[in-house]
């Protein structure tokens, strides 16, 4: 086996351009996953990164499982060709359940790496990920919209907070703006927490009988500091420019009155991608891709 100087980034679907533009010295480009020389770069749009890439030459599947065993226990295949050499590969490896977490469920502890077959004696291994997921791929134990959240939205919360490893307990205060039609509202409801959600359009009814969501119509980014008062959570999943979401964070965060953030970034095109380097600089934050974003970013701050 032989260690690489390189850094993998697994781009989303249709997504590889954004992540091969986004980095410097791209040496090859494996279906979604875009190899580039040197240590990890910053790269939001990539859903997991390999920090450790081997190349393994191999005589036989027996022979690729004993090599990544070697390297470490747990493993999930990416599969952008030789599918069943994948799949029989991953029949030989130790058994890793990834099943979907049910929300509020801890992130898995045991890392989990990554392989890909590039022919039929060389594989392309990291033992070590940026994500705990499958491919940067968190699923959750679902809920129809006859037991709660009016939109899908609500997945995108799930994957924030959990990978956040925190999130709003019993009585906190949160502010929500863009909250419309309340995905995002019934899960922080459904955490106990005191919701201030504004839109110009209504929540969905069932959200807004929640006995511990405020509602209120009209534009959210009035909801200023010096008008709402100091919250521990602002949550932001509104349509907007991305410079306009920024000012407003800048506010909240110079105000000092709310340093726990989950914002979605939505980009109308290319021109609008300048937000991205403002938000990234924004100390304390992450700025990533959830598996559950579309054409989006999430910028998020947990405790200090």
């Amino acid at each position: 086996m032989h260690r690489l100087d390189c850094t993998g980034y697994l781009a989303p679907e249709e997504r590889v351009e954004r992540v091969t533009e986004s980095l410097a010295r791209v040496q090859a480009v494996h279906g979604r996953l875009v190899i580039a020389e040197g240590p990890a770069q910053p790269c939001p749009w990539a859903e997991n990164v390999w920090l450790e890439p081997y190349r393994l030459q191999v005589k036989s599947i027996r022979d690729a499982v004993a090599q990544l065993c070697v390297l470490q226990r747990n493993w999930w295949p990416y599969s952008f060709q030789l599918h069943r050499r994948s799949e029989l590969t991953k029949a030989q490896l130790p058994f890793v359940a990834a099943r979907p977490l049910r929300f509020p469920e801890p992130v898995p502890e045991a890392p989990l790496g990554a392989y890909c077959w590039l022919d039929n004696e060389t594989l392309l291994c990291s033992p070590r990920c940026s994500s705990p997921f499958p491919n940067g791929e968190p699923r959750f134990v679902e809920f129809s919209e006859l037991e709660g959240p009016p939109s899908r939205a609500y997945l995108k919360l799930f994957e924030a907070l959990t990978l956040l490893r925190a999130q709003p307990g019993p009585g906190e205060r949160c502010l929500e703006i863009g909250a419309s039609p309340g995905g995002w509202t019934w899960v922080l409801g459904t955490l106990g927490a005191q919701v201030l959600a504004l839109d110009r359009a209504p929540l969905a009814a069932n959200v807004a009988r929640l006995s511990n969501v405020e509602a209120r119509l009209g534009n959210g980014f009035a909801a200023t500091p010096d008008r709402i008062g100091p919250v521990e959570w602002l949550f932001s999943d509104v349509i907007c420019y991305p410079d306009k979401l920024y000012d407003y964070v800048r506010l909240w965060l110079d105000s000092g009155r709310c340093r726990k953030f989950v914002c979605t970034l939505k980009f109308q095109g290319a021109e609008q991608y300048a937000a991205i380097a403002r938000f990234a600089a924004l100390p304390g934050g992450r700025l990533l891709h959830l598996f559950h974003n579309r054409h989006e970013l999430t910028w998020m701050r947990g405790p200090d």
